[in-house]
């Protein structure tokens, strides 16, 4: 017998697994905060023996040396991937024996790294699941053009042929378990549904119903923006990660956030945007902390600016410092909970923003009013608001100065991004409304809707 536990990360869109029999396990893919696996083995009564990367990755710091080091497990990493560290390496064909009749096999199968490799979980011969990595997704293969711009074309088209090898080596019925794909921008498009097998994907997948040019060419024309911070990655992972700290931040009172707001840091509402837009500190940025905060607040923060950490509760502030860490902001300079009115110095007052939806906007005359899309290009390119400004979320904050004067209403598809936006534009001092509604409402409520650029 053998059990697979799945670990969400779910602010990333990726998945790390742990895997094994009665008495050992293998960890595939890990987070940074290993604690997670280190608890799920604890729960299963196992012992990781074995700790296991697909590749190393671009979207996240990996736990994996960590927690080789912490269980004593051997650190398995493909043979070709440059790193710093000492490890096994893996080559195409090499086994693992995990105990209790299970055996993990190594399958080359490159393309979102020319290194990448997925590993066949084996009972007594036979093959149970597949950890794919950044192989094989759930309707979507990992994108190929974050290793170097030169290789895209070439590992788009192993990324095809390795495909194609995971389906014509494995039976239909075993379980693809990938590590991206969940909304990570890891993935070439973004994935459907929540779990697959090798039979399924062969009957839905783009890359068994398009020969290799077609396939290449959509997938190339499809791919969205890379963020910005994926640029550290990499290089931290083959330097080797240390642990993480998660002891709490030293706390803030309001002189401290007062002063780092004047220094030019900058000081993150964690709070739901609704609650940031009926009062918050002049000056602070809203990302939410049940949005994507580690991508969008490290895609768009200058790399090593001190960042300053608002929210209701303790927990809240641990929770965001687990998220930050993935990405490598591995301390916050500060925070502070409670009551926003205790973060203010003596004397100033809370802001606020209107919220509104698209039946408000339509009810406007649209006088002196900058209609502000943020969604991302592709997003746009299936429709947007005639006449409307187009600038990217993750860019705002480099391109303010290109918003047109007038009272801004900045919108996205459902209202998150709108709320990062509103607060951007509002810390500059500018007159904004945060558009909190589905990009559906805006036909419906008798904006004109066009795709002429």
């Amino acid at each position: 017998m053998f059990f697979i536990d799945t670990i969400e990360l779910e602010g990333l869109g990726n998945r790390s697994y742990l895997a094994g029999g009665t008495r050992t396990a293998v960890a595939v893919d890990p987070p940074r905060d290993i604690d997670q696996v280190v608890g799920a083995a604890a729960r299963r009564g196992v012992r990781i023996t074995h700790v296991v990367e697909t590749h190393i990755h671009n979207d996240y710091v990996t736990g994996g040396l960590e927690l080789a080091r912490v269980t004593g497990a051997r650190y398995l990493v493909p043979a070709a991937a440059d790193v710093a560290f000492a490890r096994t390496p893996v080559t195409d064909g090499d086994t693992a024996d995990l105990g209790d009749g299970l055996t993990l096999r190594a399958m080359a199968t490159p393309g979102h790294t020319p290194h990448h490799t997925s590993y066949v979980l084996e009972e007594a011969g036979q093959g149970v699941a597949v950890f794919t990595g950044g192989s094989l997704l759930i309707g979507s293969v990992g994108r190929p053009d974050l290793v170097d711009p030169r290789l895209t074309e070439q590992l788009a088209r192993a990324q095809y042929d390795s495909a194609h090898r995971l389906v014509g080596e494995l039976d239909d019925e075993v379980p693809v378990l990938p590590t991206h794909g969940f909304g990570s921008f890891c993935s070439s498009s973004q994935a459907g549904g929540d779990a697959t097998t090798i039979g399924k994907e062969r009957a839905g997948n783009d890359a068994f119903a398009k020969d290799v040019d077609t396939f290449v060419a959509d997938m190339l024309a499809g791919l969205e923006n890379v963020p910005a911070y994926y640029t550290h990655m990499a290089p931290r992972n083959a330097e080797g990660p240390a642990g993480v700290d998660l002891t709490p931040p030293q706390q803030a009172d309001s002189r401290e956030i007062a002063q780092r707001l004047a220094a030019g840091e900058w000081v993150v509402d964690l709070r739901n945007r609704v609650a940031f837009a009926e009062g918050h500190v002049a000056g602070t940025f809203n990302f939410e902390l049940e949005g994507k905060l580690a991508t969008y607040l490290a895609w768009m923060i200058p790399w090593g600016k001190p960042v300053t950490l608002l929210a209701d509760t303790a927990e809240q502030i641990a929770a965001a410092q687990r998220e930050l860490v993935r990405v490598g902001i591995d301390r916050p300079a500060a925070a502070a909970t409670g009551d926003p009115r205790d973060w203010l110095e003596d004397g100033d007052a809370l802001r606020s923003l209107p919220r509104a939806t698209f039946a408000d906007l339509a009810g406007t005359d649209r006088t002196d009013v900058v209609v502000l899309d943020v969604r991302r290009d592709s997003e746009r390119a299936a429709g947007f608001i005639a006449g409307s400004v187009h600038i990217p979320v993750h860019e705002l904050h480099n391109r303010l100065g290109e918003v047109p004067p007038g009272t801004v209403w900045v919108h996205c598809a459902g209202g998150m991004r709108a709320g990062i936006a509103a607060s951007l534009l509002d810390a500059v001092g500018r007159d904004v409304v945060a558009v909190d509604d589905g990009f559906d409402a805006a036909g419906d409520a008798g904006l004109r809707l066009t795709t002429d650029r």
